[in-house]
């Protein structure tokens, strides 16, 4: 390795046994390094965001012979500019109409990505579990798909159920469905449970993974330190 590799690598062993330092508990040298890290992801996000977003989606159009693309890059500058008028307690009134949408458009990107990214396509998912020629035809076995099919609707429904707050009007008939409902809810905080698990253990995995990986790192940079300082 070279003199900059070397540095770079004793500064990450450095901070490394830093982060460690946690175990004993907390002490001003995890903060310094808690701060740093996020000072440093700070400072790239924001060079990403400069470079990558405001330099050429808001100053280069201003800068371009196309007078439509000048015109419609004024408008964001505009909304800036705005924005910036929440510094001032006397002028944060003019900084609310880029607040608004900025939440709008957030909520919208949000909202939209959801339902097209993740709730229609596994509804797709969950209805191709019960296509009996679609299984038939990847020679997989029937059964298996429907009792897959089965459970995901039975969780699907039983979770939503838990989620119902709602209070059904007194009445013989409508308080045995309100207890259906309760008892539905009951099963679906089943499978709230099982996924909170399987998540748990996703990020514990990948915190593990990432643990080795920086332990590993550390015993191969001592071992080759010791092996240039001891012949």
């Amino acid at each position: 390795m070279g003199l900059a590799d070397w540095i770079g690598s004793f500064f990450a062993f450095v901070l490394t046994l830093l982060v460690f330092s946690y175990l004993i508990g907390d002490n001003p040298l995890f903060r310094m390094t808690l701060h740093i890290f996020i000072g440093v992801s700070a400072g790239f996000a924001a060079v990403v965001a400069v470079y990558n977003i405001i330099l050429p989606r808001l100053f280069s159009p201003l800068f371009i012979s196309d007078r439509g693309e000048q015109i419609l890059s004024l408008f964001p500058l505009v909304l800036a500019a705005l924005l910036f008028m929440k510094l001032s307690p006397r002028l944060a009134f003019l900084g609310n109409l880029p607040m608004a949408y900025l939440v709008g458009v957030s909520a919208a990107a949000a909202i939209g990505g959801a339902v097209t990214g993740t709730v229609i396509p596994q509804v797709l998912a969950s209805i191709n579990l019960f296509d009996i020629q679609s299984s038939q035809a990847f020679n997989a076995s029937l059964g298996l798909r429907l009792l897959n099919g089965a459970i995901i609707l039975i969780g699907t429904i039983a979770t939503l159920a838990y989620f119902q707050f709602s209070q059904i009007s007194q009445g013989a008939e409508r308080t045995q469905i309100q207890a259906w409902i309760n008892g539905l809810g009951q099963v679906g905080q089943v499978f709230i449970a099982i996924t909170f698990g399987f998540i748990f253990a996703g990020i514990f995995s990948a915190a593990l993974t990432a643990l080795i990986g920086q332990v590993v790192f550390s015993a191969n940079l001592i071992r080759e330190f010791l092996g240039l300082v001891i012949p």
